[in-house]
């Protein structure tokens, strides 16, 4: 089979652009077709792999993509997949619209139907500080986008869901069924020293917060938290929101930026606790915490709820509020944690796991789809 791989958009390192790699790994021939990418990644990728299209010149001149967005339809329709047997989609906005060729079958990997065009429009013009007199003809914008994402649904031949939220997502507004296949874990995070762990229980030292410094993912909420009990909190990450959280910030909580992903995984096993406050279609960061043999503390909506197992690898909370919060945390400090059992709960997530059950779905999709009628 000669495969493609198609990318919204390559332009930060996330959750999205790691199951990027591991297709990458699981299909080494095939071809990465995606609106725009940063350099870097036609370095790690090599340039002869990653194909963009002629939106690659304006991201090169405005350097945010989500600028772009009215004109990446059209982009990702011109992608030329003439020759190709299977269409392997990483979507989460635009990539599932692509145009297979008849004769081939086109699975798309969905992280959620589009977040701020179906359910938190309001919320990201907030959180991006979108002028008022803006607002009207980006709400036209994304009413047109609506229309088109939900017509390209019907291009998709077998949709993978990234959790059981996103599969419900798809199913009431696609009205598409579809398998859940969690995102992958590096196998990076395998490799802590649980040893060295255990001889630290009683004296870990910190709660830890690894996110993107912007208004929805709630740090706002773990800094009132520290700030109400005196709670040592290391903050992982950079965004636009990180000023204003410096300035709720009291004396025990630390801001460490970004922290390169090599250093990851000992700041993960050195935690008390990874502490979770977003609603995630899927959420990625807590699995690596467990992989890492860290419990964790969560909102309990969302990904997680496929991925943490209350009272045995972390505890979950059911309101985003801080009374919540510090409930959970009250009830974390009264467990004794097994860190091999959170450990050998997250193997189920591994990137190998992953590219396993990635390659089961495409093999399915082709053989049904050369099935007698």
């Amino acid at each position: 089979m000669r495969v493609a791989i198609i990318a919204d958009w390559l332009t930060a390192f996330g959750g999205a652009e790691r199951v990027i790699a591991e297709l990458a790994l699981l299909y080494p021939d095939a071809p990465i077709f995606t609106t725009m990418a940063h350099r870097t990644y036609r370095r790690s990728l090599s340039s002869q792999r990653i194909h963009t299209t002629s939106l690659q010149w304006g991201f090169g001149f405005l350097r945010r993509h989500q600028l772009l967005l009215p004109w990446m339809p059209c982009a990702v329709e011109g992608i030329d997949l003439r020759g190709f047997d299977v269409i392997l989609s990483s979507s989460h906005a635009v990539s599932k619209g692509c145009i297979a060729p008849p004769t081939a079958v086109h699975v798309c990997y969905c992280h959620t139907p589009m977040r701020y065009a179906w359910e938190m429009e309001e919320q990201y013009f907030d959180d991006f500080h979108i002028p008022k007199r803006l607002r009207a003809p980006l709400r036209r914008t994304l009413k047109h986008v609506r229309r088109w994402d939900l017509q390209t649904a019907k291009r998709v031949d077998h949709f993978i869901a990234n959790s059981t939220t996103t599969q419900e997502r798809i199913k009431r507004i696609y009205n598409r069924e579809s398998v859940v296949i969690p995102p992958p874990v590096h196998a990076s995070f395998f490799q802590t020293l649980l040893q060295t762990v255990d001889c630290r229980l009683q004296t870990r030292p910190y709660f830890l917060s690894v996110s993107r410094l912007v208004p929805y993912k709630r740090v706002d909420l773990l800094i009132a938290a520290a700030n109400a009990k005196g709670l040592p909190l290391h903050i992982a990450g950079e965004g636009q929101d990180r000023r204003r959280l410096e300035r709720l910030a009291g004396p025990t909580v630390r801001f460490l930026g970004r922290v390169p992903d090599e250093d990851l995984p000992g700041l993960y096993a050195g935690a008390s606790a990874f502490l979770f406050p977003a609603f995630e279609d899927a959420g990625l960061v807590p699995m690596e915490a467990q992989a890492c043999g860290t419990p964790v503390i969560a909102y309990g909506k969302g990904g997680v709820c496929d991925t943490v197992k209350d009272g045995a690898t972390g505890i979950t909370f059911h309101e985003q509020s801080l009374s919540s919060l510090l409930e959970a945390i009250g009830r974390f400090s009264a467990v004794s944690w097994d860190h091999r059992r959170i450990r050998a709960h997250a193997r189920q997530f591994s990137a190998e796991r992953f590219r396993e059950k990635i390659s089961e779905e495409v093999v399915r999709a082709v053989d049904f789809s050369h099935a007698p009628a």
